[in-house]
């Protein structure tokens, strides 16, 4: 692009920026969430809870279903 497109697009210049930005933030949230180590470390204190009787038999098949789909799946392909 041409310094008078570059002139032409200056005021979106902040808008850009806040897009991108977000861009990078959720990029990075979904490599957290779908992070192999992280999820294995849910299904460690997921299991710790159980055994602590903090939640049911239900409640913990529900939730590491959840957590072994978010594995299995893996992050959006983009």
């Amino acid at each position: 692009m041409g310094l008078l497109g570059e002139l032409l697009l200056l005021p979106a210049a902040p808008a850009r920026g806040t897009v991108w930005v977000l861009r990078q933030v959720m990029a990075e949230a979904e490599r957290q969430y779908y992070d192999p180590s992280a999820i294995q470390r849910e299904l460690a204190r997921l299991s710790d809870r159980l055994d602590a009787g903090e939640i049911t038999e239900e409640e913990f098949d529900r939730l590491e279903d959840d957590l072994l789909d978010r594995l299995e799946k893996g992050p959006p392909n983009r």
